[in-house]
């Protein structure tokens, strides 16, 4: 028997099958259309380009894998978080999916948690333009016309359950970023969709990411050449996947993740939130359990933004801050280029550089980066610590876990070992899968969710200790003195 995972990003899709005993068989890719930005702070995406990148996707792995794709028993969804997908009466999209680094929203939070002063106790988060509830907001106020045609509100991954199985099902790690979801009941709150106009109509079912959610359309099935009765697991939103992925489902487990977003993820058996450092707190993919996130919006992005503006690859700028590299430079990089979300819950917040000279190359600049990302994640450290959470050990994954002075930098600066896998694949694909293996054959997480042999592990550099936390210092004074310049 085989199990599938897909994970659903905003530049495109992955499949990857696995055995019974997680190992990996096979594995396909396909780009969607890159979002796009009509105004400064929005970000949109056409739904219809995620399902053609899993159709691409899925028919590759079926054209190279045919055994092992006729073995399937069960499929799982990972998808990025927060999106509006907005449904009419027939299952038609009313308009581009609102993305989850979409900033419009900002005035319809502050709207949201005036008009209900316990949003943040029922939701365990602040209101964020980011989240789900506030882009409905907005259109309820500046797109009226397709508000009133709105029949049903799905994240990305569900509108691609809903064309793959005809079900309106949401698992609870995903739901958990709507800002409609009672968190610490799992279960959908009625107040806080009646600050949007709601009810539980609007919603899908909700289920927990280990359960079923529905079975594979037969036409589909015949398409990819499975068998009849393969079932889609509830699946995770793209962090709670990681974490399945690389086993971080017991308390205290986590990772670090270096992707497009960055996010420091600890498990929890309980629901724990601090929304005053806005931390976010979610639940988890596995029943009876939560975890909590710091996240930040450009971890990557901003090597990838600089990357563009040099003429220069990722890895070349990574390569060339390392060779020259003997500690802090005199550069300071801000990395909130689309505004932040821990600690500052700030949309409009944007990213600057301060100590620029005529010795300013694009290593130096590339170093800059790294750093200011490296103390955004400090940041989430303060503020988890300050809900109660520690930890002296973090897994990496990520794109940007490739760079070793990246990960010596994290290292250093929040004084903890950064332990890095062995070769193989332990993000949200893999995740999913895992789901799909508990919910077809009814297996326990704890068994299957186990964690990899680490290759390699970073340890904190004393000599450069003090020189860091100076650094850090310096970096947390520039935001709300730059703020308080652009009042």
């Amino acid at each position: 028997m085989t199990y599938l995972g897909i994970d659903i990003g905003t530049s495109g899709v992955k499949a990857l099958l696995i055995d019974r005993d997680g190992r990996a068989l096979g594995e396909a890719h396909a780009r969607a259309v890159e979002p796009v930005r009509p105004h400064p702070g929005w970000s949109e995406q056409n739904p219809a380009d995620w399902w053609n990148a899993v159709l691409e996707a899925m028919d590759k792995l079926a054209a190279s894998r045919p055994a092992e794709m006729a073995a399937v028993r069960g499929i799982g969804l990972s998808g990025h978080m927060h999106g509006a997908v907005l449904l009419g009466a027939n299952d038609d999209v009313l308009r581009p999916c609102i993305l989850w680094n979409d900033g419009r929203a900002a005035e319809e939070c502050r709207e949201m948690e005036a008009a209900l002063p316990a949003l943040r106790d029922i939701a365990g988060n602040i209101a964020m333009a980011g989240f789900t509830a506030p882009k409905v907001a907005w259109v309820r106020k500046h797109e009226p016309a397709v508000y009133e045609k709105i029949a049903r509100v799905l994240l990305p991954k569900a509108y691609i359950r809903l064309l793959m199985t005809g079900e309106h099902v949401e698992d609870m790690s995903d739901a958990s970023g709507t800002l409609w979801l009672d968190v610490g009941k799992r279960d959908w709150s009625d107040a806080l969709l009646a600050l949007t106009g709601l009810t539980r109509s609007h919603m899908p079912r909700l289920v927990e990411g280990s359960e079923v959610s529905g079975t594979l359309r037969p036409e589909l099935a015949r398409r990819w050449g499975m068998g009849s009765n393969v079932i889609l697991a509830g699946g995770a939103g793209d962090n709670a996947a990681a974490a399945c992925g690389i086993g971080a489902i017991r308390p205290g487990e986590g990772f670090v993740s270096l992707g497009t977003s960055g996010v420091i993820f600890v498990s929890n058996d309980r629901f724990r939130p601090n929304t005053a450092g806005a931390v976010h707190a979610f639940c988890h993919a596995i029943p009876g359990t939560w975890h909590q996130m710091g996240v930040i919006l450009s971890a990557t992005d901003s090597l990838n933004w600089l990357s563009h503006i040099t003429g220069q690859s990722q890895p070349e700028l990574s390569a060339a801050a390392e060779a020259q590299f003997t500690g802090p430079g005199e550069e300071i990089f801000l990395p909130y280029l689309s505004g932040e979300r821990t600690p500052h819950n700030n949309a409009g917040a944007r990213g600057s550089f301060t100590g620029l000279s005529h010795l300013s190359d694009p290593a130096r600049l590339a170093q800059a980066v790294m750093e200011g990302v490296t103390f955004a994640f400090r940041d989430s450290q303060r503020v988890l610590a300050d809900a109660g959470t520690r930890f002296d050990r973090l897994l990496a994954v990520g794109g940007g876990s490739k760079s070793n002075l990246w990960l010596q930098l994290i290292a250093t600066t929040l004084d903890i070992e950064i332990a890095v896998p062995e070769d193989g694949d332990f993000g949200g694909a893999l995740g999913v899968a895992r789901l799909a293996l508990c919910a077809a054959e009814q297996e326990s997480p704890a068994l299957v969710m186990t964690m990899p042999a680490i290759g390699r592990a970073l340890v904190p550099d004393p000599s450069l200790r003090q020189s860091y936390s100076d650094q850090y210092a310096r970096y947390r004074e520039l935001y709300p003195a730059i703020e308080e310049a652009r009042k």
